[in-house]
C-alpha cells in the first residue's frame, strides 16, 4: 500500500463488497472519490489480503470449523434474541456456506422451526443486485453461479428485515472485507429499508482496515467464534 494512499484514501462509512472474486480497481477518480493509482492500489492490497485469509480458514481442522460453527451459532441466536424477539414472523438473510466459512445450516434449519422465515441470496443476473428466495430444510437446491446450492426459481422471493453477511475479513469500526464481487453492497444500495446487517466472520480475520472506499457500505454488528464486536 503506497504512502500517498494512504494520505489521501476515502473515509466514507462504508464497507467492503461480500461476493466472489472480481474487485474492480479501473474506476474513475469521480467514482471511487480516489485517484485511479490509488484504487488500483487498494484493489491489489485487498486481493492479496482475501488470498492470505481464505488460505488460512481453510487451513482449519474439520473440527475447528465445527467448533467455531456451533459457538457463533449460539451468539447469533443471543443476537436475535436480545435485539428481535426470536426474529420470529421476521425474514432472515443466511448463507450456504463456501470456502471455509462458518456452517450456519443447523441454526438455520432451527430458525425455521422457530418460526422465523429464513431466505438465501441468489445471483439471478451478473453484477445487479441480489435476489433472495425463501428457504426451508425440505427444499431441493440447485446449483447457481459459482455453482454454490440455491433455492429453485419456484421457491418465493423475499426480502430480508435481517442479513447475515459472510466475512473473509473484518475490522472492528464494522468494515467487511468480502470476495470481491459488490454483490451485497449493489444490494444494500437498492433495499428500503435496509435490513440490519450482522457479519459472521472468524476472531483470526480481523484486519486494521480495509482502506475503505465510497461503495464500501457498513456492517450493523460484527461475531465471531468469541462474541460480538460492533454494534
Amino acid at each position: 500500500m503506497s504512502d500517498q494512499f494512504k494520505s489521501h484514501r476515502c473515509q466514507t462509512g462504508f464497507s467492503s463488497p461480500p461476493c466472489y472474486d472480481a474487485e474492480g480497481a479501473t474506476e474513475s477518480c469521480d467514482t471511487l472519490g480516489v485517484v485511479p493509482k490509488q484504487a488500483q492500489d487498494v484493489a491489489r492490497w485487498r486481493k492479496a489480503e482475501r488470498i492470505r485469509l481464505r488460505d488460512a480458514r481453510q487451513a482449519l481442522s474439520v473440527a475447528a470449523r465445527k467448533k467455531i460453527g456451533a459457538a457463533l451459532a449460539g451468539h447469533l441466536q443471543q443476537v436475535l434474541k436480545d435485539r428481535f424477539a426470536g426474529a420470529r414472523g421476521m425474514v432472515l438473510s443466511a448463507y450456504w456456506p463456501i470456502k471455509g466459512e462458518p456452517d450456519l445450516r443447523p441454526l438455520m434449519a432451527t430458525l425455521h422451526d422457530a418460526g422465523v422465515t429464513v431466505a438465501l441470496p441468489v445471483v439471478e443476473t451478473r453484477a445487479a443486485p441480489l435476489t433472495f428466495r425463501h428457504w426451508t430444510p425440505e427444499t431441493r437446491m440447485v446449483r447457481g453461479d459459482w455453482n454454490i446450492p440455491v433455492p429453485p426459481p419456484t421457491a418465493p422471493v423475499v426480502t430480508p428485515d435481517i442479513a447475515l453477511a459472510p466475512l473473509v475479513g473484518w475490522t472492528a469500526d464494522g468494515y467487511r472485507l468480502g470476495y470481491g464481487g459488490g454483490y451485497f453492497d449493489r444490494t444494500l444500495a437498492t433495499l428500503d429499508p435496509k435490513p440490519f446487517v450482522i457479519g459472521i466472520g472468524i476472531k483470526a480475520a480481523q484486519l486494521a482496515t480495509i482502506y475503505p472506499q465510497p461503495h464500501d457500505i457498513p456492517l450493523d454488528l460484527i461475531l465471531t467464534e468469541i462474541g460480538l464486536h460492533s454494534g
